[in-house]
């Protein structure tokens, strides 16, 4: 065995070979021997060289198919002996309803929204297996519910906080449920009480709690096609205030995020579009991150048209309007995490104007040179415009003046 690299043998007299290669296959036995001498051979036993599964075509690590269609996801592997190949969805504790062709490709026909997620190709046979994974998005439904709501019980009140899921392939908004669970007669079937999420936000402070009593919370996601599931419901039990004979320590210092709405939001009918105006968040203790513009066509629910204006800016143009339609606007102010009420709502309606292009975009200012030409040449026609109004005033004077003159001296009358 020291003739041979990488083989060695255990006191237990198990032979150890660290790489297999063609020098390994045969035939082998074990003889054990003491001082006494052996009892004999073992059994003779036979090494095999087998390969394990390697893929030969993977999947792609994304796939996005509108609900109802086809999709099919390949997945080969080839090794020695040849491997079986399984599809399974993570994290599924029943029938996945995969099916297989003859390639152990995937395929969904139809595609539904509850085979939305992560899937995992796996290639088995007797030497190993080794694993792939894919995730499939299906587009055109309504949001799944939300992952790991959490409750952080405060003083009268609680911080629900979350991670979304998947939206569908539509903007999605959200809103929080809450309930005591002590049940009062009169208000039996209507327990439930509901709050709007700000757009954008993750999290919402529900306060005007009851001290010491047990709370259950929800969270709802929904888009333009509907409601998704409710998320698991989390029991929390807000704080009161201490009791105590003693003084009180000074409470510790907290810092109060003030965000008002953006203020004075107006629009006006221009050449390239319609143009909003506003003034920033009369207060805000920290600094702003940006606006957010919220659009209403007719009676439809409200859709962010623009989440990404600077906060130095103060107005934007919005063309691409369709004609003759009704529209409202609104923003929102952003300060970190956080997220101002929404502003002034204006109505827009586009009766008789033009069709602009569809690109929202910050007025652009004409270079300071280009404007001063434009004013010199305006300021020229205006006073070019008075003097020939003027001059032709003159003119006319004095043509009047001469007519008159003439009627009034006499004929002259030559005799002969």
């Amino acid at each position: 065995l020291s003739q041979l690299p990488g083989w060695s043998v255990r006191p237990d007299g198990s032979i150890v070979i660290a790489t297999g290669n063609d020098d390994v296959l045969g035939v082998y036995t074990c003889t054990p021997y003491n001082s006494y001498g052996t009892a004999g051979k073992s059994q003779p036993t036979r090494v095999l060289l087998k390969d394990p599964p390697a893929f030969t075509v993977r999947p792609k690590e994304e796939y996005f198919q509108e609900v109802g269609r086809e999709l099919v996801i390949p997945c080969t592997a080839h090794g020695d002996p040849p491997p079986t190949v399984t599809w399974l969805k993570v994290g599924s504790t029943g029938k996945s309803g995969a099916q297989m062709d003859g390639n152990s490709s995937l395929i969904f026909r139809p595609l539904v929204k509850e085979q939305h997620g992560v899937w995992e190709c796996t290639a088995t046979n007797q030497v190993a297996s080794v694993s792939t994974a894919t995730s499939i998005h299906v587009l055109g439904t309504s949001p799944h519910a939300v992952t790991n709501v959490s409750v952080l019980p405060l003083l009268l009140a609680a911080n629900i906080s979350w991670e979304p899921g998947f939206d569908g392939g539509y903007f999605q908004r959200f809103s929080v449920w809450y309930t005591p669970l002590v049940k009062h007669p009169p208000r039996a079937h209507h327990d439930w009480v509901s709050l709007s999420v700000p757009v954008g936000a993750q999290h919402l402070l529900v306060e005007n709690l009851q001290p010491d009593m047990s709370y259950q919370f929800s969270v709802l996601a929904q888009n333009k096609l509907g409601s998704g599931p409710f998320s698991q419901i989390v029991t929390s039990v807000p704080r009161g205030f201490p009791v105590t004979t003693v003084p009180p320590e000074p409470p510790a210092m907290t810092m109060r995020v003030f965000l008002s709405p953006p203020q004075a939001l107006t629009a006006n009918e221009t050449v390239r579009g319609v143009l909003l105006q506003w003034e920033p968040p009369a207060q805000f203790s920290v600094a702003l991150s940006g606006y957010a513009l919220e659009l209403r066509q007719g009676k439809g629910g409200w859709e962010v048209l623009d989440r990404s204006i600077p906060s130095t800016k103060t107005q934007v143009l919005v063309p691409g309007l369709i004609k003759d339609a009704f529209y409202e606007f609104r923003l929102v102010a952003f300060a970190g995490s956080y997220i101002s009420d929404p502003s002034n709502t204006v109505n827009v309606s586009t009766a008789g104007m033009e069709v602009y292009p569809s690109r929202t975009q910050l007025p652009e200012l004409l270079p300071q040179p280009v404007l001063a030409g434009v004013i010199g040449g305006i300021c020229f026609l205006s006073v070019a415009v008075i003097f020939s109004t003027m001059a032709a005033c003159i003119m006319n004077r004095r043509r009047a003046a001469r007519i008159q003159k003439r009627r009034r001296d006499p004929p002259l009358v030559f005799s002969p």
